[in-house]
């Protein structure tokens, strides 16, 4: 499969297409800000008509996943679902197919000053372009007043 991603500001995916606001940026925060992963995946013919496990998880530099605090306890974040298109009648044999699928995280509190990854896989399996690096910007420190 072949998957292009990119970081919104706030992105749809309606009849096939992707709409991104604020598209394409690599730096954001300190301050917990909404967020969108616009994502293209082109499914080859032969992996059509088949469901497929997506999971969409956040690490740091490392690999070790990234946590946020939730009401039962620090948690990854990560995202999972399946998906599966179908084949129109009438294609011709061979043709791949588009998914378009956006991804709106609302905000939630990022280490200032790191350097952050979006990890998209796909059946247990993973490319490196499958990645969206993202860095945080260092907090603002406010100096006394005198």
């Amino acid at each position: 499969m072949r998957v292009t991603m990119l970081l919104a500001d706030a992105a749809q995916a309606i009849n096939g297409k992707l709409y991104i606001l604020g598209g394409g940026w690599s730096i954001i925060g300190p301050d917990p800000v909404p967020s969108a992963i616009a994502i293209k995946i082109e499914v080859p013919w032969d992996e059509a008509n088949k469901r497929h496990k997506l999971k969409l998880e956040l690490v740091d530099e490392d690999g070790r996943p990234v946590t946020v605090p939730t009401p039962t306890g620090e948690k990854p974040v990560q995202l999972e679902g399946d998906f599966e298109v179908g084949r129109p009648p009438g294609l011709k044999p061979g043709t791949p197919l588009d998914m378009a699928m956006a991804l709106n995280v609302g905000p939630f509190p990022l280490k200032a000053d790191s350097r952050l990854i979006w990890r998209l896989s796909i059946d247990g399996h993973t490319q490196d372009d499958w990645q969206l690096a993202f860095t945080t910007r260092q907090a603002q420190h406010s100096s006394p007043s005198g």
